[in-house]
């Protein structure tokens, strides 16, 4: 990796290993033990109760770097040439990861920092402004969320809800005999075959979208694969496999073939991530995946989502 200087000695910022897309922000321990020190006070149920807790928190958290970490975190999400962003911490043990303080923590940290880039949606799944989920070895459940023995193909979140889904936080909260199931990255622009499908013409056509009963969203959604053009004039995108209906022939090989060029392209990019540590990603030029774990009877990951949009695009 590569440092880049920044003037706040809070934390640091370095180019990801093998992407350069991929920025890396480590807080110091310092400032996440006064982090720590602000927000033992709450406990989750109290920023779920108390909306206002949440933007607290996310200034306590501004404060504590000069306020030079939300202005960075938005800068690099909203740029077209980044765009994603692995924040970690110093100073968590292996002790302290087994905890539930150390859960409530990183819970208390995500939403500091959705709260700095934006405004959480409401995650329907779970009915709240995040969601938190197990993948274990057996599953029965009836998306590919939660099953661990196979590869959970790009995509773009949000797909099948009316709201916009401007970024995504995946934060991993605690894992125990996990071996795979790294999270995949893929940046439109990095995609080989991307003007061969955005200047298909079905790139721009309607399509229907929904989401099976556990989403809990009970409507269908209609909306093209490639959006309009962000301020760039460069397109965005809004796709998953398992929730698009094809009306037609012609839409069902676009989408298969769509789908098969994603999965065998050379660009994506693997990242593993440390308990407690999250990815942010611009959900409209980045897709994202996980990769098949190995079969363990006792393997167990804890994850937590936030998805939403910027502070410009909030109604």
């Amino acid at each position: 990796m590569t440092n880049s200087s920044l003037n706040s000695q809070a934390f640091s910022q370095e180019t990801g290993l093998n992407q350069p897309r991929l920025k890396v922000v480590t807080l110091t321990k310092d400032t996440t033990e006064k982090f720590l020190n602000v927000v033992k006070k709450f406990n989750v149920q109290a920023i779920e109760y108390k909306p206002f807790l949440r933007f607290y928190i996310a200034n306590c958290l501004n404060e504590l770097t000069d306020n030079e970490l939300g202005t960075f975190l938005i800068n690099n999400l909203q740029n077209r040439e980044t765009g994603a962003i692995l924040l970690e911490c110093e100073g968590a043990s292996e002790k302290d990861t087994k905890s539930e303080d150390f859960i409530d923590f990183n819970i208390l940290l995500s939403t500091a920092v959705s709260h700095l880039i934006g405004l959480p949606n409401l995650d329907s799944m779970s009915g709240k402004f995040y969601a938190r989920f197990s993948v274990r070895n057996e599953d029965n459940s009836d998306s590919y969320l939660r099953q661990a023995h196979r590869r959970m193909e790009l995509h773009n979140d949000g797909t099948y809800v009316q709201e916009k889904t401007d970024w995504v936080i995946m934060q991993k909260i605690i894992e125990s005999n996990v071996e795979g199931g790294e999270s995949l990255l893929l940046h439109l622009d990095d995609w080989t075959d991307l003007q061969k499908f955005y200047e298909h013409p079905l790139a721009k056509e309607n399509l229907h979208w929904s989401s099976p009963s556990s989403k809990n969203v009970h409507y269908k959604t209609t909306h093209p694969i490639f959006l309009d053009e962000n301020k760039d004039g460069k397109p965005i995108m809004s796709y998953i496999d398992q929730f698009a209906e094809p009306k037609n022939m012609e839409q069902g090989l676009y989408l298969y073939e769509l789908g098969e060029s994603l999965e065998n392209d050379n660009a994506t990019y693997s990242v593993k991530l440390n308990e407690g540590s999250m990815l942010i990603i611009n959900n409209y030029f980045w897709l994202h995946g996980r990769d098949k774990f190995t079969a363990n009877k006792n393997l167990h990951r804890e994850l937590l989502r936030q998805r939403g949009v910027f502070a410009e695009n909030i109604n």
